[in-house]
Formats: C-alpha cells, structure tokens, sequence
C-alpha cells in the first residue's frame, strides 16, 4: 500500500513464529548501491527515520522497520519473546522476505544493539552500520531513565502534556523548537479514538530489562565483529548512555570505526546533523564500492 504521497512504501512481513512485523520500505528496489536498514531505540519505530531514509532514497533502497511490539508491529503475547536473541530472527526473516542479500544498518539505541548482534550471528548479511548512541557498554545511569520511562504507561489529555512528559524524562534529546518537540512526540505516541493519547509500543517490552545488570553484559565481542565492515559511531555530546570513556574505547579497538561526536545533544542524535551526513554517506560509498 502507497502513502498519498508515495514517500515509502509499506509492507507486512511474518516473522519465524507468525508475527506480523511492519517496514516502511523507501526508494527504488532495483538499486544496485547498497540497501539500508534502519532500526529504531527501545520505544521507538520507524517514523524516526524518515528523514534519512527520504534522503537517502534518491539513489538507494530504504528499510525502516518497526521491531516487535512497537508501532505497527504486532505486539508479542509472550513478554519473554522481547529479547535481542528474538529480535535478530525476525531482521534476519525480515532480509530474506525482502529479498536482500546484504544491508548496511543504521541503528539507533537497541536498534545499534542489534546490528552488532548482527556482526557476530549473521556477518554475511551485513556490508556495513552506523552506531548511534551506542556502543558496547550501556551505562547504568542512562539505561535507568529509560526503563522508568517505559514503565509509565500513561495516557495524555494532549500532545502538549506528552512534550511535558517527554521533557521532563529527556531534556537533552535533540529539539530546540515546539515543532521538533512535537515531531518527537508524534513518532513515539498516537492518538486513540476516545482521543487520549497513549505511547506507541507493548508495555511488556520492558518486562525483561528489570533488574538487568548491564556490568554483567559484555557486547565487546560483538562490536569488535564489526571491524571488518564500514563502521561508524555517533555520540551525542550529553548522552548518558554512550560516555565519553566508552567511545573512546571503542576508536581504540576498531581504530578503522569514524567516530562522530555531536556537539549540544544527549541521547540520541537525529543524524541530520550535517557531520553525521557526511560520515554515513561516506561510508555508503565504501560499502557500494567494496560489493559492487
């Protein structure tokens, strides 16, 4: 089925136990450059990426999909189904419905989680990723907001109250203007018809986060599985999730990964931010050159 203004595409795809999962799919199918895949945080979805997926789609395919129990997805009856082991399957399903051999994935937050879960279960599916915000080591203290977040699972009387609620949470994230708010809102929230608005994803998504350890963790391996592609890491400047200390880790064991810091954001940049552009694009040129 075709937006009004044939912008994307949207498409329906099962996954390997029958979940419907849904992907906006931009630009031309028959491209030979390299595909893109992008995934979204924890509660968010593809919305997030239409911008550069807009951008991008001039001369490139498109994915912006919406992982399980988020957006349009269907919602999982089985909370311990919301897990990167899960997840991975139904990207891997996702590729093969689609018909893709090989993406590059830009992923934000979990999205970014996964694509290095990607490197290490399906290295060959992968010609390349774009960390944003994340990196090996997940800080406590940024993780901790997140889920507190997630478990309001409140209602709004108005998009106004949500950019509230929003800030409130997340000051740093990257909207200096009323209208970025509100874009911000409208990607994670919608509108019922008894017209309260409620978030955009599965409450249960955050059933398996409680209590985690993120010390006990180790994703070192799995970044390090991406040396061998075109790699690059966004942080945002304030981001309490990504530390300094972390990415500068991460340049040292893949030296080849462009690090990108954006200066005045938290968590997450928006990747229009024109470093950002420049460093994805250029990795898009490695990858289109190295596969073609």
């Amino acid at each position: 089925m075709n937006t009004p203004n044939d912008e994307f595409r949207e498409r329906f795809v099962s996954a390997q136990d029958g979940l419907r999962l849904y992907v906006r799919e931009y630009g031309d199918p028959r491209s030979r450059r390299t595909p893109v895949l992008c995934l979204p945080g924890l509660t968010r979805n593809s919305k997030d990426f239409h911008g550069v997926a807009r951008r991008l789609a001039g001369s490139r395919r498109v994915l912006a999909a919406d992982i399980r129990g988020r957006g349009r997805s269907e919602y999982d009856p089985d909370w311990r189904n919301y897990q990167p082991a899960t997840y991975v399957g139904d990207l891997r399903n996702l590729l093969a419905a689609m018909g893709i051999e090989g993406v590059f994935i830009v992923g934000t937050s979990m999205g970014g989680i996964l694509a290095m879960a990607m490197g290490a279960a399906a290295p060959t599916s992968l010609r390349g990723v774009l960390l944003n915000d994340v990196g090996p080591d997940v800080a406590a203290e940024g993780l901790e907001p997140i889920i507190a977040y997630v478990e309001q699972n409140r209602t709004f009387a108005d998009w106004p109250e949500v950019i509230d609620h929003l800030q409130a949470f997340f000051p740093n994230l990257p909207a200096a203007s009323e209208g970025e708010w509100m874009a911000i809102a409208k990607a994670s929230y919608v509108a019922r018809d008894d017209g309260r608005i409620i978030q955009d994803w599965d409450p249960n998504i955050v059933k398996p986060l409680r209590g985690i350890d993120t010390a006990e963790i180790d994703l070192w391996p799995y970044f390090r599985s991406l040396a061998r592609f075109p790699l690059v890491g966004v942080r945002g400047e304030k981001s309490d999730v990504l530390t300094a200390g972390t990415f500068q880790a991460m340049s040292d064991a893949v030296p080849s990964m462009v690090a990108v810091t954006v200066v005045g954001v938290g968590h997450a940049p928006t990747l229009a931010e024109p470093e950002v552009v420049e460093a994805l694009d250029r990795a898009l040129e490695i990858a289109d050159e190295t596969h073609h």
